[in-house]
C-alpha cells in the first residue's frame, strides 16, 4: 500500500506568526538602546557636573551673586536673614552706583574690624571659590548710596540729610530713627571716584559718619562697590524689588544716570552660593543634551 507524501511540518505545528516575531524584535532593541541610554547618562553626569560648576563659577563672578543679610543696620528695608541678589554685570561695562542705590561693597578699611571670622577647611575654601557656599574670608557690607562724586552733603541735628542743597524725604528710614541725629555732619563733598553711605536704620548703623576719621574719611571707593542690591529673593514671603526712592529724583538734585546700574552692598555680610549653582546647572543641562543629541544622530547616521 503506497504511503502518502507527507508535507515539510508535522500537523499540528503551527507557523510563527511574522508580525509576533518582529515586534519581539522590536522590544528587543529598544531594551538595547534604553540600557544603553541609561549608561550614557552616567558617563555624561560628570560633565554635567563639570559644565554646571564652571557656569556657576561665571555667573558668580560676572553676573550676579546671592548674599545673605546678617545684621539690622539696613531695616526696615532688609531683615537680617534676608536673602538678596546682586547685579555684577553692569559694574563691568563702567557703571557706577547712583544716588538712592543699595550697594554691596567690599571693606573699604577694616570697617568691620573685630568682627570674627571662621576658619574654612579645604573642602569649604574649594566650595566658596565656585559659589556653592559663602567665602569666609570676603568682609562685604551692604549700605545706600547717599551721594556721589562731586555731591556735597550734610545733616544737622534735628534736621534732614540734604545733597546738593536739596532735603531728603526717607521713607526708609527705621520707625522711630531720625537721619543723623546720632552723628551729624558736614557739610561735605564727596571726592570723585567715591561715594556716602548710610543705614537704613540710622541709629544701629555703623556707616559713612563712624568713619570719617579713617583713612577712607569715610568713603567708599567706587571700585570696592560689588553691584548693586536689586532683588530681595528669599525668604518668598519678603519678595521685593529694591528701586531708587523718588526723593534721588528730585529736580536740581544732580545728573542722575538715566540707566538703572545694577550692584549690591552689605555689612558684615555672607555670600550664598546657592543662586550662581541653579543657574549654573539650568546652564549645563541643555548642552550636555545638546551634545548627547549629536552624538546620537551620529551614530544612527553611520
Amino acid at each position: 500500500m503506497a504511503v502518502g507524501a507527507r508535507s515539510g511540518r508535522d500537523e499540528g505545528e503551527e507557523r510563527p506568526d511574522d508580525d509576533a516575531v518582529k515586534r519581539e524584535a522590536e522590544e528587543e532593541e529598544d531594551g538595547d538602546a534604553k540600557a544603553h541610554a541609561h549608561r550614557s547618562f552616567w558617563k555624561e553626569l560628570p560633565l554635567l557636573v563639570g559644565i554646571a560648576l564652571l557656569l556657576a563659577l561665571l555667573i558668580k563672578t560676572f553676573l550676579v551673586q546671592a548674599f545673605s543679610i546678617p545684621s539690622d543696620s539696613m531695616q526696615n528695608t532688609l531683615q537680617r536673614g534676608d536673602r538678596v541678589l546682586v547685579d555684577k554685570l553692569t559694574p563691568w561695562f563702567g557703571s557706577e552706583p547712583e544716588r538712592g542705590e543699595v550697594v554691596v561693597f567690599h571693606d573699604p578699611a577694616d570697617w568691620l574690624s573685630g568682627e570674627p571670622t571662621p576658619e574654612p577647611n579645604l573642602a569649604q575654601q574649594i566650595l566658596s571659590k565656585i559659589g556653592l557656599m559663602p567665602d569666609a574670608a570676603e568682609k562685604d557690607l551692604i549700605k545706600r548710596t547717599i551721594a556721589i562724586g562731586g555731591d556735597t552733603v550734610e545733616c544737622k541735628k534735628g534736621g534732614p540729610v540734604v545733597v546738593n542743597g536739596k532735603a531728603l524725604d526717607e521713607p526708609y528710614i527705621f520707625p522711630g530713627n531720625t537721619p543723623c541725629d546720632d552723628a551729624p555732619f558736614g557739610p561735605i563733598t564727596v571726592p570723585k571716584g567715591k561715594i556716602w553711605v548710610m543705614g537704613d536704620h540710622r541709629q544701629n548703623s555703623q556707616d559713612s559718619r563712624y568713619h570719617m576719621q579713617d583713612s577712607t574719611q569715610g568713603f567708599v571707593p567706587v571700585d570696592k562697590v560689588v553691584g548693586r542690591a536689586v532683588v530681595v529673593a528669599w525668604p518668598i514671603t519678603r519678595w521685593s524689588t529694591l528701586p531708587v526712592p523718588d526723593t534721588f529724583d528730585q529736580p536740581g538734585i544732580g545728573n542722575q544716570a538715566a540707566a538703572n546700574a545694577l550692584g549690591l552692598g552689605a555689612s558684615g555680610l555672607a555670600p550664598v552660593g546657592l543662586g550662581p549653582a541653579v543657574l549654573g546647572l539650568t546652564g549645563a543641562v541643555p548642552l550636555v543634551m545638546w551634545r548627547r543629541r549629536r552624538l546620537t544622530s551620529g551614530r544612527t547616521a553611520g
